[in-house]
């Protein structure tokens, strides 16, 4: 069943690029939580979406927000590439694709490649915002924040 709008988010653990379990329950409460799903490191689209959410990263820590890539890729993979592009975010591997197949994210047009989704939770742990689009990296981004945005402005209120 799919992760939608308005759903609680589901619990999990994954390694990052580091090695280190990461706990996604760690930042219900506390942090709201941006989860992009993409198909491969060091590949076009998916290098200028991970720079993209790095170049508008403080915009993000404004909004008290951690950012976290998922994919197949390898820990050590993960690590290469965060250390290329000098990424501050957390990047997770999930290389049997659970975490993926959890979240029913969709295959590409031809159903060969993992598609593009990303998530946006408040720290109460509910999907406020879902951006599904393969090739767009920015649009990803800018959703994110918008959602992020509105959430603070709901906040505030």
């Amino acid at each position: 069943m799919a992760v939608k709008l308005g759903d609680k988010l589901p619990s999990f653990t994954l390694n990052d690029q580091n090695g280190k379990a990461i706990s996604i329950d760690q930042f219900i409460g506390k942090k709201n939580i941006v989860i992009y799903f993409y198909p491969k490191d060091e590949t076009s689209i998916c290098t200028a979406e991970a720079q993209g959410f790095r170049d508008v990263y403080p915009e993000f820590l404004a909004l008290d927000s951690v950012i976290i890539g998922i994919s197949s890729d390898s820990e050590s993979s993960h690590h290469q590439f965060a250390q290329h592009h000098q990424l501050p975010f957390i990047l997770l591997s999930d290389p049997d694709k659970k975490i993926e197949t959890l979240f029913a994210v969709p295959k590409d047009l031809f159903g060969f490649i993992s598609g593009r989704v990303t998530y946006i939770i408040n720290k109460k742990g509910m999907v406020i915002g879902l951006f599904d689009h393969a090739f767009s990296a920015q649009k990803h981004i800018n959703s994110a924040l918008k959602s992020l945005k509105v959430e603070q402005k709901k906040f505030n209120k």
